[in-house]
């Protein structure tokens, strides 16, 4: 129960779904109460108008209580319609999973089925089918619906199941020798919950329609009292034409309301099941106070992006998980920047929140981030639009995944710069062409598709479009982690080499700190969601200061020297969706002093001009951080 309430909260849509629902099974329910009359009874004056004495809607042609009739005929049109949309969503959820797990001739038998039922008209073989079962009563219909309703269904959720039959974690289930009912039932089943979930409510409406089109036509059993039947005796006995449009308009009303339900329900599911499905395409949300006093920005002319007090993170059912915690950075122009920590501690959140690509439902609670003086996360979406890739520019991870496979490269290439006013031709392809030439491609492969590119190849590619427009500044998200050695130096080579011809900013995020000391003019370390060190590189190397980041100088071995054995971290990061009191790598630290760390967060101290830890072995200094309290209004209200 407390899950279903966690839905409504999440989502208004499924709220008034729910609740007209709720409305109309009362109304089938409590029947018996809200009417003392029998459906069938034709006792009384015929052709009464609504808000005659004891006739709430008035009463047919055959003297019968149309409030009457419409409530116990909610109860056999909502029968029809769980009870057939259940049976056709049962079929259709096995004959899709079972085509899409066993494949071969068994997903070839369910296909020709499938393609037989779908081309073959929805309401003629309804005809023909009640044709054969007439005098079945309610369940015959049932029946004749739910045996050809099932198709839609069934063809939705293979193309859905076969994404899934080829996904790590049931090729991992395959492999260990799980049997095949409990990898359906097990792995793949959860993951289609919400598309089985709006399968039904999709069905549950076909089967309400359907049943009200035979009534219509005659072909149901127009003895019972549905809303279906309603509208059969309605046209029958001419009441339009002797203006009772009341018996018409009512029962037409419930099965619009009905059909309003379903579709908001389904809407519902969207939003709560998928998030990316309500919010893409928009910015990332901000939910900092509007009237906040300003961030102390950095000094004009000095830094290119300043991130001040930054705070984001994800909303879930459970709570907020707070991935960025109160953080400060600066990036100079023209410096390699290198951001590490091991995966999980914010590194890729801290990028996506200050550039506005944080995807839903993650969110940025507070703080700034300013490009040359401007606060990014102030800008509308159209000022954004104008900004991205002109001003600074991304390389995701795996971005070699995000080339569409059916466009040659040369229009993928040209895409930023076209959507920056760059329409000239020649001026787009004199352009393609010093790109290929900067990263390292021939220009013929201009003309190629992306499938024709190596995975090195396609990064350079990547790497290109993000540098169409020269912009002050690339944020480049671990983007040789897919690429072998060999590879990754030669394109980290040649990002560096750009960078100094370009006066390029870049920040390099990744978990590889010794690749990172080589490249970097400076390196911040990060750990659950914080800045703990910041240095120049060689400095870092030489001479950490954060206990958390001697630990990671000393996971990697050095490429000479005697051999030495090398340990990992014990323990593991703290929760994000918590609030850490003291520092947060207190309980791995073998420096830890209980009744300071564990009670007292530190606060960072500048050792030195451009070198900063957050650590109490450097500064007795506190941290008192406006921007956590922030946070915490945001955790109590339960944001969507």
């Amino acid at each position: 129960m407390s899950g279903l309430f966690a839905v409504l909260r999440r989502s208004p849509r499924a709220s008034a779904g729910l609740g007209l629902l709720l409305v109309l099974l009362l109304l089938a329910l409590l029947a018996p109460l809200l009417s003392r009359y029998s459906p069938t009874s034709q006792e009384f004056g015929t052709w009464l108008k609504p808000g005659a004495p004891g006739h709430l809607l008035g009463t047919t042609a055959l003297g019968q209580d149309i409030w009457t009739q419409l409530v116990y005929g909610a109860r056999l049109t909502l029968l029809i319609g769980f009870t057939a949309g259940l049976i056709a969503t049962a079929i259709a959820t096995a004959m899709g999973l079972a085509a899409a797990y066993f494949g071969g001739r068994t997903d070839e038998a369910i296909n020709v089925l499938l393609n037989v039922f779908l081309v073959l008209p929805g309401l003629p073989l309804l005809i023909i089918a009640s044709a054969f079962l007439r005098g079945g009563g309610v369940w015959s219909i049932i029946l004749v619906i739910s045996l050809t309703g099932w198709a839609w269904g069934a063809r939705v959720l293979r193309s859905q199941a076969l994404a899934l039959r080829n996904r790590d974690f049931v090729q991992a289930a395959i492999a260990s020798g799980e049997g095949a009912g409990r990898i359906i039932f097990s792995e793949m089943l959860p993951n289609l919950a919400g598309l089985i979930a709006a399968s039904f409510f999709g069905t549950a409406l076909y089967a309400v329609l359907s049943e009200a089109s035979l009534a219509f036509l005659g072909l149901g059993d127009v003895g019972q009292v549905t809303w279906g039947t309603m509208l059969y005796w309605a046209q029958a006995k001419g009441s339009l034409l002797q203006g009772a449009w009341w018996w018409i308009a009512v029962p037409g009303l419930c099965i619009a309301l009905l059909g309003t339900a379903f579709a908001l329900i389904n809407f519902g599911i969207d939003e709560v099941t998928n998030p990316k499905v309500v919010h893409a395409g928009r910015a990332t949300r901000v939910l900092r106070k509007k009237s906040a006093a300003p961030v102390k920005a950095a000094p004009e002319g000095q830094a290119l992006l300043a991130i001040r007090n930054l705070d984001a993170g994800y909303v879930t059912p459970n709570g907020n998980v707070r991935a960025v915690r109160d953080v400060s950075l600066d990036v100079q122009p023209g410096e390699f920047l290198g951001l590490a920590g091991e995966s999980g501690c914010g590194k890729s959140t801290l990028a996506f929140a200050a550039t506005r690509l944080l995807d839903a439902p993650g969110v940025v609670f507070g703080g700034e981030a300013r490009l040359a003086g401007q606060d990014l996360l102030a800008l509308s979406p159209e000022e954004l639009r104008r900004v991205r890739w002109k001003d600074y520019s991304l390389v995701f991870q795996a971005s070699m995944n995000a080339l569409n496979p059916v466009l040659k490269v040369r229009e993928q290439v040209y895409d930023a710069m076209q959507a920056h006013g760059v329409r000239d031709p020649a001026q787009l392809e004199a352009r393609a062409k010093e790109l290929f030439a900067l990263v390292g491609i021939r220009e013929d492969y201009l003309n190629a598709y992306p499938h024709q590119l190596s995975g090195g190849m396609k990064q350079r590619v990547v790497i290109a479009i993000a540098l169409a427009l020269e912009p002050r500044l690339i944020v480049m998200d671990e983007p040789t982690t897919a690429l072998d050695v060999v590879v990754q130096r030669q394109i980290l080579q040649e990002i560096d080499a750009v960078r100094r011809r370009l006066g390029i900013a870049v920040v390099f995020i990744t978990h590889d700190l010794s690749l990172l000391v080589e490249m970097s003019d400076r390196i911040a370390i990060m750990y659950a969601g914080e800045v703990v060190e910041e240095a120049p590189a060689h400095q870092l190397y030489a001479e950490p200061k954060h206990p958390y980041t001697r630990r990671l100088m000393s996971a990697f071995p050095p490429l000479d020297g005697p051999r030495e054995r090398r340990e990992g971290i014990p323990g593991r990061p703290p929760s994000l969706s918590v609030t850490l009191p003291g520092c947060p790598f207190f309980e791995r630290c073998p420096s830890r002093m209980p009744g300071t760390c564990d009670v007292q967060k530190p606060a960072r101290a500048e050792l030195e001009p451009g070198r900063s830890v957050a650590c109490f072995l450097h500064s007795p200094a506190t941290v008192q951080s406006p921007a956590a309290q922030e946070v915490a209004v945001y955790d109590k209200r339960s944001v969507v």
